[in-house]
């Protein structure tokens, strides 16, 4: 597990199939950004010497990040239904998923709703509290 930010048009990303970035989109994205590579998997080897990959035909990577290192450390953005995503983000990685949040006309939002500005801070917005399910209110809880 980690923690995840996403790029989405949604208020809330988990709802982000409601008003999505379509793979189109995104490829389209990445194929203008020359900093930007679509790769279609992630792959890294374990201090073990285990080579995990994953495939997926929304997975890009951000050749530009200071940190990127070939066969090593990569900044990898997944598209995934109707939102991308990056796992545990640095605030480098922040910065660019907010500008390409502005072009693709969306947000950047933590796993708990944090909204993310153009320097790659949290603006805490709590999400909006949802009406208490039916059976708390019946039982109590």
């Amino acid at each position: 597990m980690g923690y995840e930010v996403h790029i989405t048009r949604a208020e809330e990303w988990m709802e982000s199939e409601d008003t999505p970035i379509s793979l189109a989109d995104w490829e389209a994205y990445v194929n203008a950004d020359p900093e930007m590579r679509l790769d279609g998997f992630a792959e890294a080897t374990t201090p073990q010497g285990e080579t995990i990959r994953v495939e997926s035909p929304g997975i890009a990577v951000w050749t530009s990040y200071s940190g990127h290192e070939v066969g090593g450390n990569m900044a990898w953005f997944s598209w995934f239904n109707g939102h991308v995503s990056v796992k545990s983000p640095d605030k480098e990685i922040l910065k660019k998923m907010y500008a390409i949040a502005e072009a693709l006309n969306a947000r950047v939002l933590g796993d708990e709703g944090e909204r993310y500005d153009a320097d790659g801070e949290p603006d805490w917005q709590p999400p909006v509290p949802r009406e208490t399910p039916w059976w708390k209110r019946l039982f109590g809880h």
